[in-house]
């Protein structure tokens, strides 16, 4: 089966996807972009006053900051960071089965938020997007969260778990904003910023 014709012309760039997601890179191959992938690890440390999409902002320009000293003119770099905001409270990747599970019983019958921040960085300029989605619980009960939690082992993800996951697929009873920003990638403003600046460089 051969690919359909891409719709994108990246226009003598090069892309630099800099993340290690599966989701994220499944995503921007699908809106029909061709990038390569660029991994450098940075202390992902933000002040603690930041709420919200203040620390996905923040979070995803810093992860853009090892790679500003070696752009070259046709090069962007696209560094993101997604938030889980619940209760005024920052639910980052669990570091064990106890903190996945304590995650999903606070996540349980309410809502929160899933900010995703995206950078793109290039030897012009930096600009930044965000989109905010509020995503509702039902009541979870202990069996499926152990269940999901045993058999998935979400330590890779904000907030314990994933939308495209069993435990969305049946746990998720409403959703406010973009589907694609909580799996990691809010595709519609990323395409439309990233096409201009495909044109504009």
């Amino acid at each position: 089966m051969t690919d359909k014709p891409k719709f994108i012309n990246n226009n003598g760039h090069k892309i630099i996807l800099a993340s290690g997601s599966p989701r994220r890179q499944e995503l921007l191959k699908q809106m029909g972009f061709d990038f390569e992938i660029n991994l450098k690890s940075i202390p992902e440390i933000y002040p603690e006053d930041l709420k919200g999409s203040e620390i996905a902002l923040y979070l995803a320009k810093l992860k853009a900051s090892p790679f500003l000293k070696s752009l070259q003119a046709n090069e962007i770099v696209i560094t993101a960071d997604t938030v889980v905001w619940h209760q005024n409270r920052h639910l980052s990747k669990a570091a064990d089965k106890e903190e996945a599970i304590a995650m999903l019983k606070s996540l349980s019958d309410s809502w929160h938020e899933v900010i995703t921040a995206v950078c793109f960085s290039s030897l012009k300029q930096q600009k930044l997007v965000h989109e905010v989605t509020k995503v509702k619980f039902k009541k979870l009960s202990e069996n499926e969260i152990l269940h999901y939690v045993k058999n998935y082992q979400p330590f890779d993800k904000a907030g314990a778990y994933g939308i495209q996951e069993w435990l969305g697929l049946i746990g998720i009873e409403e959703i406010k904003g973009s589907y694609t920003n909580v799996v990691g990638l809010p595709t519609q403003s990323v395409y439309n910023c990233l096409s201009t600046l495909l044109t504009e460089e």
